[in-house]
Order: structure tokens, then C-alpha cells, then sequence
């Protein structure tokens, strides 16, 4: 997202607000508190979690296998996709793995690794970031294969060096794409990541709405829903936009 297509942050304000009025007004209207409670009450488990330490626990589960399983899929699915952009043979050959993999649900991927690695937090992380790795491996591969042949072939005619190359011709053209990638990526991946818990973790945001849910208590199952959202949401418009800004900037020169 460039600067001049980035909302003000009043704007963003405003529309959350509105968000929360919807909410208020559909929980008014259903009038039934076990089924969609109103914002007041999901906010008074969230103060009670908070106070007693298990919301802010179960949250830093979660957002540790959120930057682990981050992390793994960036590097690799950095690595294939460069490798797979730039050699065409390996692509024709590779291609259909990485359809394979994009087109696997995460369900299978999940209740495989649980099985092949056992339930631990091994298999939970190498699960989520099989997950993503696929679509990282396909948005770099296409920034490759956009790189300007003639700045890279005016690069090596001044003879610049690897690392110069890669600082002042590849990374100002990749970088948009690892940009969309990393914003695709957070937003995938904890979502991921509250199966993987839900499924087989004993801790975690996942984890509680698991619990939570066994036992029909739905203002507990929002609270941390939203929570952790909040939580993204902040990563989202506080450091992975301002960095996509940035790495886009020199597209309006």
C-alpha cells in the first residue's frame, strides 16, 4: 500500500468504531447474551483474563509460533521463489509441487504433521509455515520474474558487486513483493496458528477458545478472538504497513 493509497489513521479509527456500533446493535437486537453478547460484557472477561495473567500467557503462546512459523516460511519460501524466478528449468520441474502445496488444505497439513512429528510445538510450528510457504514461493517467484534484465545487465557492465547489486537493483524492485508477502503472511498464519492450538496445544489463544467453546461461553470465546486480533492489527498498521510504504516509495518517483 503507497502512502497515497494508505487511509488516515482517523479514518481507520472511525471505521472500527463503526464496526463496534454494528456489533452493539446486533447483539441489542438478538437480546440473547449466551449467543452474541453485547461489547460491554466481552470487555469484562477481557479485563478479568488480563488481570489474572492467563490472557496475556495464552496470548504470548500464540504470538511466539505466530513469529516462528513467520520467520520459516519468509526464509524459505524466499529462497524457493528466488531460485524457482530465475531458473526456468527448475520451475517447469517444481511447479506442480508448489500447486500441490498451495491447493492442500491446512487441515491435512496440520493432522499430518501431528502424526508424522507427534503433538508438540515442533510439529505446530513446521505445520503453519508448510502452510504458507507455498504462497511466499509464488509472490516472490513473480517479483523475480518482474526484475528489470536491463538495470541488472547495467549493474554488471559498472561491475557492481553482489552485495551492491543486491542492495541498489534487486531489493528496491523485490522489495513490494516481500512486502505483499509479509502482510499476506501475518494474516494467514495466525489464523493458522489457532487451529494448530485448537487441535493439539495445551496453551494458547487457540487453545482457550477450545476450551471455551466446550463449554458454550461465548463472551470468553470473543474476548480472546479480539484480543489477539487487536494485537495484529496493531503489527498490521503500526510496523508492516509503514514498511510496505517505505518499500514501495520509490514506485512514485
Amino acid at each position: 500500500m503507497t502512502p497515497t493509497t494508505r487511509a488516515p489513521a482517523h479514518i481507520t479509527i472511525l471505521s472500527l468504531l463503526g464496526l463496534g456500533i454494528v456489533w452493539f446493535a446486533a447483539a441489542k437486537t438478538g437480546n440473547d447474551p449466551d449467543i452474541l453478547p453485547g461489547p460491554a460484557a466481552v470487555w469484562q472477561v477481557i479485563v478479568s483474563e488480563s488481570q489474572n495473567g492467563k490472557l496475556w500467557f495464552h496470548m504470548s503462546q500464540t504470538f511466539g509460533r505466530v513469529i516462528a512459523a513467520f520467520c520459516l516460511a519468509m526464509a524459505v519460501g524466499s529462497a524457493l521463489g528466488i531460485w524457482l524466478g530465475s531458473s526456468p528449468r527448475a520451475n517447469r520441474w517444481l511447479d506442480p509441487w508448489v500447486t500441490v502445496m498451495l491447493n492442500l488444505p491446512a487441515l491435512v497439513i496440520i493432522v499430518l504433521c501431528y502424526l508424522w512429528i507427534g503433538l508438540n510445538e515442533l510439529a505446530a510450528i513446521v505445520a503453519v509455515a508448510l502452510n504458507k510457504t507455498a504462497m511466499v514461493t509464488v509472490t516472490i517467484r513473480e517479483g523475480v520474474r518482474a526484475l528489470d534484465r536491463g538495470v541488472a545487465d547495467m549493474a554488471q557492465v559498472y561491475r557492481m558487486s553482489y552485495l551492491s547489486r543486491l542492495r541498489h537493483v534487486i531489493w528496491p524492485q523485490l522489495g513490494p513483493f516481500v512486502a505483499a508477502s509479509t502482510r499476506n503472511g501475518l494474516a494467514v498464519i495466525w489464523k493458522i496458528v489457532l487451529v494448530v492450538e485448537f487441535l493439539g496445544r495445551s496453551n494458547g489463544v487457540g487453545f482457550q477458545i477450545h476450551l471455551y467453546f466446550q463449554l458454550f461461553d461465548t463472551a470468553s470465546v470473543l474476548a480472546y478472538a479480539i484480543s489477539f486480533t487487536s494485537v495484529m492489527l496493531a503489527v498490521e498498521y503500526l510496523i508492516v504497513q509503514r514498511w510496505e510504504a517505505r518499500a514501495t516509495a520509490w514506485r512514485a518517483v
